[in-house]
């Protein structure tokens, strides 16, 4: 049975269904986040297989100098920027607060502001807080806590 992948055009998660070449087009499709049928079909994510050590190179290679990470801890875009790069690197689905956080903070808004409005970042199962992301929250001029 062949996968279709869908983008929910009200709550943009992606979402893939399972159904028989017969049903395509004719079954109705809701996306499972938010059951809206504002859908429409995306394009397969294609994946490249790279060892651990290959992902940390293409990582290790923007931090490997310090002066990368000067100032982030006052510019809060460049920072989502970061971190949204380091999610993909990393080869696998990051949950939800993920995308809300960085997209947050490639908005503009402080690490500061995303903590207060999202409290439970930081509870069990959560993202460990700003804290937890990397200590991005709290970083010194030599970005590092």
């Amino acid at each position: 049975m062949p996968t279709y992948d869908y983008i929910c055009l009200d709550c943009h998660n992606r979402f893939d269904l399972f159904m028989p070449f017969s049903e395509y087009g004719r079954r109705p499709v809701t996306c499972p986040h938010c059951k809206s049928q504002a859908v429409r079909r995306g394009i397969p994510r294609v994946r490249v297989a790279k060892s651990e050590e290959s992902r940390l190179d293409a990582l290790s290679g923007d931090f490997s100098d310090p002066s990368a990470l000067a100032g982030l801890e006052n510019d809060p875009q460049a920072m989502g920027r970061m971190m949204r790069k380091m999610g993909k690197e990393m080869g696998e689905e990051m949950p939800p607060e993920f995308d809300e956080v960085v997209g947050r903070l490639e908005k503009g808004q402080s690490p500061e502001d995303i903590e207060k409005e999202m409290p439970d970042l930081g509870e069990a199962g959560g993202m460990g807080g700003m804290g937890g992301m990397g200590g991005m929250g709290g970083m010194g001029e030599d970005g590092l806590e």
